[in-house]
């Protein structure tokens, strides 16, 4: 995409045999193709398989849903990320990471990537769904992992019309039905765990209630508990993964924020006044999710003709805009390739150049929890440790599904917090992604 702004502008397409591609790049045209959820209509699921399947089953939740149906559906779900909600969750996310923490110790060798995917599987199976199953979560985190690849690759050939691709689609489907299944068991184990606080299992189970259908799932229900399960922890665990990398190559900055951390938070997991009061913390997050946002792009398909940008878009066809483009452009952040957190002192950017989460009426419903969540499991883990990375790494990004996720280990010897780390040379296209070079001594 990055070619595509160079040689277009702020405005692209891409047409091979009649099908066109349409690419916007610039806030004012972000702020035009998401704030009008009318003209632009959302359908991430570039496949959703035949009409009694479990592949349409699985993906007919929010992503899927437009108009007053995503409207009504927003309004049901918001119940369980609202305001009111969230500090609910504080102890128990309090106890899994305290739990978790103890697994680990001074001179262990871990994946950051696998240990942050396992610990949000872990978090978002007891805070948003009540299930504690030690064999049925990961799995469904392995099996959803899967299912994410095939649709991302599937769903390139759907968009390009490659038939390469498209030899992913009969895995995908078979793929699909696993997925459903262990969903399934979600809702057959709902109840079991005695939560003090309602998840969104309870709200979906309500909708059985109010149609007298106690026992029947339909597909809105598969379809919203499978959206919120994979987005809940999927996103989440690539932008801590992420932020502990970036903490490990930029040393004065980890030290830093070990010392406020040190000073502002009593016990082993921050409460959330005092999350309130880590602003390097939160600057650190906010540029993490700038120069690595966990959505790298995302797309809307037009419900009718119009002019976008100067050029006219059909109906039916798909416009893409792109989080990672514009969290980049020289004209909105200054050294925009850099990690420097130090910039939100400054910086107050509108909500269409600076959109980790989405902006606009289909705004991550999630985002709330997510910010919590992260900030909760930072302080704690560097209140414990220092994270050295491992020299000589490949440290790669990859676009699977709009997310920009790790591809591959990333390494880090925990040292003791508070220990002086040394930024390590590193492999990988993450050095064309983000500028280490430029990073503060």
């Amino acid at each position: 995409m990055k070619g595509l702004l160079r040689k277009s502008g702020d405005r692209a397409l891409l047409e091979e045999d009649g099908q066109r591609i349409h690419f916007v790049f610039s806030s004012a045209l972000n702020r035009e193709v998401l704030s009008d959820s009318e003209r632009f209509h959302s359908r991430f699921f570039a496949l959703r398989g035949p009409r009694i399947s479990s592949q349409r089953r699985i993906t007919s939740g929010l992503l899927s849903q437009n108009g007053e149906l995503y409207r009504t559906s927003r309004r049901r779900l918001a119940e369980v990320f609202s305001k009111r909600s969230i500090p609910g969750y504080h102890e128990e996310a309090g106890a899994i990471l305290m739990s978790y923490l103890q697994q680990l110790s001074v001179g262990k060798s871990i994946n950051i990537v696998t240990e942050m995917e396992g610990l949000m599987l872990t978090m978002t199976s007891r805070l948003l769904f009540g299930i504690n199953d030690p064999q049925l979560i990961p799995l469904l985190g392995k099996v959803m992992g899967e299912w994410t690849r095939l649709n991302h690759e599937a769903g390139m050939g759907a968009l390009v019309s490659n038939s390469r691709f498209l030899d992913s689609y009969p895995q995908l489907l078979e793929k699909a039905q696993s997925v459903e299944e262990l969903i399934r068991q979600l809702f057959a184990e709902h109840g079991c765990s005695g939560q003090e606080f309602r998840t969104i299992l309870d709200v979906l189970a309500d909708w059985n209630s109010e149609s007298n259908a106690a026992d029947l799932l339909d597909d809105e229900q598969i379809g919203h508990a499978t959206l919120v399960f994979a987005a809940a922890h999927m996103t989440t665990a690539n932008t801590l993964a992420w932020t502990l990398f970036l903490l490990a190559q930029h040393p004065h900055l980890l030290t830093k924020l070990n010392r406020e951390i040190g000073e502002n938070v009593a016990g082993a997991v921050p409460t959330p006044e005092e999350i309130g009061r880590l602003t390097l913390l939160d600057a650190v997050v906010r540029e993490s999710m700038r120069v690595l946002p966990a959505s790298s792009y995302s797309q809307r398909i037009a419900t009718g003709s119009s002019e976008l940008g100067g050029l006219k878009v059909r109906s039916g066809e798909t416009v893409i805009f792109s989080q990672f483009i514009t969290h980049h452009r020289a004209d909105l952040y200054e050294n925009p390739d850099a990690f420097l957190p130090s910039r939100w002192a400054e910086v107050s950017p509108s909500p269409f150049e600076y959109l980790p989460y989405g902006t606009g009426p289909r705004a991550c419903i999630g985002a709330g929890l997510a910010d919590l969540e992260m900030r909760m499991i930072l302080a704690a883990f560097l209140r414990r440790f220092a994270p050295q990375l491992q020299a000589d790494q490949v440290v790669n990004g990859r676009v699977v599904a709009t997310m920009l996720g790790p591809e591959g280990a990333i390494f880090v010897d925990l040292l003791p917090a508070g220990a002086s780390v040394q930024q390590v040379p590193i492999k990988g296209n993450l050095l064309e992604l983000v500028d280490l070079a430029a990073a503060p001594a």
